[in-house]
């Protein structure tokens, strides 16, 4: 069984991602994580499917072909190290150019992986400013966790971390 990462970028049009699953069926293939998004126009997607490896050449090609969407497969081999603990963070703060690149660098000198990043940009209640907000899963040793809150608040005055498991 190989495990395909697909990440997709084209146009938006209606039917993609039913052209995308119809393929994927076709082969045999199973759906199993995927985030898709409208971005600007654009359709956005990362899927990881799981197929046999008698079929991966055949979808991997039909999937490379849908017109109109530009599609980047890989062959996953995890090899990530076990870890004690999943984290999942809720970020706020004023927005400002370069705050992913801030929090990101927390977590890697922390030794963090950082699993899932899922951002937006919102306007404050009462003044109408730009607040970032960050929905964050980071795979970390349990004994790191303290550090890591610690040096994530560390960024910014107006940075607050809430942290759930």
């Amino acid at each position: 069984m190989n495990h395909l990462v697909i990440s997709c970028i084209g146009p938006d049009q209606t039917g993609l991602v039913d052209t995308l699953s119809k393929i994927i069926a076709q082969h045999q293939g199973n759906w199993q994580v995927s985030s898709l998004h409208h971005l600007s126009g654009f359709f956005a997607g990362v899927i990881e499917v799981a197929v046999v490896s008698e079929n991966t050449d055949q979808l991997i090609s039909e999937l490379k072909a849908i017109n109109g969407l530009s599609c980047q497969i890989e062959i996953a081999e995890p090899n990530l190290p076990k870890v004690t603990s999943n984290l999942v963070l809720e970020i706020t703060a004023n927005d400002r150019a370069g705050i992913v690149q801030e929090v990101s660098s927390v977590i890697h000198h922390q030794n963090g992986n950082l699993i899932k990043l899922v951002s937006s940009q919102e306007s404050a209640a009462y003044s109408g400013q730009s607040i970032f907000k960050a929905k964050v899963k980071i795979a970390i040793d349990e004994n790191s966790i303290d550090e890591l809150i610690s040096a994530l608040e560390q960024i910014a005055d107006d940075l607050m971390v809430d942290i759930s498991r």
